[in-house]
């Protein structure tokens, strides 16, 4: 019988330690070690084996150019675009998201889309009949779904195996998967990574694609082992506030394409559907000549996208004002106000601020300054925004407009959508002359 040693292994890193520390010297994480088994016997044939390889090096240049893998839509324009272009076979893809984000629903409305091949879903959180209650809200009449309520990876390998007209295998999720050659119980780091091992050299053999439903933690990472982001090819994130409809899919990791691409989704009432012109479908319910209100264009990857960025400005009913936000940074919100009472010589003294991104979003770029700046202008002045204005730009602490990337593809994208008077660092230098140029 093999002997096994109990190591350490840090979750965020992989960093491995003989006992048990509180933080990881590697990436500085508390509490992120958990206890983990090794096999004294197999690690040393694979440490100190002597056995000679057949496998010589290649010279790379006697390599000839092979042609691009065959790609297998989706179904769904959106989430082709963040894959790449379609799953490539033998593909092993990790879709994580918060619970209820809407993951399950995603990869039902693409085997919904995928008439002509069967699809394999594995269940391990969901029962036949709760799958076949959300299949019947979608209007799906799953001929081409084969589901398996299972959890042993061994048996699940089997059938991937046995069934070769099986065009798309769906695991929900990897964190319920176990193995009874492996140690620990399911959801346990060495269950989830060995698992995850197994599923992907199946994934090779059989050219197959998979995906890998994951769960995140709270800071809004992969839970598990950071060696389950190693393993797989691509790792999709669907994020979105349950509140509101709409959903972002982005990608931190793809090796058959670009990780800056975004898909953009919308859930409704029997699943959910691709936004294929989201900046129309975000400025829908915008108010035109109303005060506090202005247009900007973002950049979520290399797709520009336009939102409205409201303001509202009211005298304080204490002592200190509030500056409160929705959607932006609250310490920008600070800084922007401190330039406009300086540079732009307004007096926000006495005034609470309020602001706020129209749909639910999220934007983190420097790019937003200057609708935001033109927002709260608008509203202390009580004069609305010309209707045809844009407005992007990073606003600097003397007040001057900086440039920002991809300025081209944000006034196209503005254009596009009617906005024919783009305010940039182009067009204006600093924060007063926009504030007079895009007022009524």
């Amino acid at each position: 019988m093999p002997k096994f040693k109990t190591v350490y292994t840090c979750k965020n890193c992989g960093y491995t330690s003989y006992q048990w520390i509180g933080q990881c010297p590697n990436c500085n994480e508390w509490n992120s070690f958990v206890e983990d088994v090794i096999s004294l016997k197999e690690s040393k044939k694979t440490e100190f084996s002597s056995s000679k390889s057949n496998i010589e090096p290649v010279k790379l240049s006697s390599v000839s150019s092979s042609v691009p893998p065959r790609r297998v839509s989706s179904g769904i324009g959106e989430f082709d675009r963040v894959l790449g272009g379609g799953f490539v076979p033998g593909q092993v893809v990790l879709l994580a998201g918060e619970p209820g984000i809407g993951k399950s629903t995603i990869l039902t409305e693409i085997a919904k889309n995928l008439k002509d091949l069967k699809v394999l879903y594995v269940c391990g959180e969901e029962s036949v009949d709760q799958i076949k209650i959300r299949v019947s809200r979608m209007g799906y009449n799953a001929e081409n779904l084969l589901v398996l309520p299972e959890t042993n990876v061994d048996i699940i390998v089997d059938n991937i195996d046995e069934k070769k007209e099986i065009g798309l295998v769906i695991v929900d999720s990897v964190q319920t998967l176990f193995s009874e050659e492996l140690l620990g119980s399911p959801g346990s780091l060495v269950q989830v990574r060995g698992c995850s091992q197994i599923l992907t050299n199946t994934a090779k053999k059989t050219n197959i694609p998979i995906v890998l439903v994951g769960h995140v933690t709270k800071g809004g990472v992969v839970a598990g082992p950071k060696v389950l982001e190693h393993i797989v090819d691509t790792i999709l994130y669907l994020e979105g506030d349950s509140q509101h409809l709409f959903r972002i899919l982005r990608t931190s990791k793809n090796r058959f394409g670009a990780v800056s691409e975004v898909g953009i989704f919308e859930m409704v009432d029997n699943g959910i559907r691709e936004v294929k012109n989201p900046s129309e479908l975000f400025l829908k319910q915008r108010l035109l000549k109303s005060p506090g209100s202005c247009v900007t264009v973002v950049m979520e990857g290399n797709r520009p996208l336009l939102f409205e960025i409201q303001a509202l400005t009211v005298p304080t009913s204490f002592g200190y004002p509030r500056r409160t936000s929705s959607g932006f940074s609250n310490t920008r919100l600070q800084v922007l106000i401190a330039v406009l009472e300086k540079r732009a010589g307004l007096s926000l003294n006495n005034y609470d601020v309020y602001v706020n991104v129209a749909g639910g979003f999220k934007v983190s770029e420097y790019a937003t300054d200057l609708a935001v700046c033109l927002a709260i202008a608008s509203s202390l002045i009580n004069k609305p925004i010309k209707e045809d204005v844009a407005a992007f730009g990073e606003c600097g602490l003397n007040g001057e407009l900086r440039q920002v990337t991809y300025q081209d593809k944000r006034m196209e994208e503005a254009r596009k959508m009617g906005y024919e008077k783009i305010i940039s660092s182009d067009s204006v230098k600093n924060i007063s002359e926009a504030i007079k140029k895009s007022l009524s």
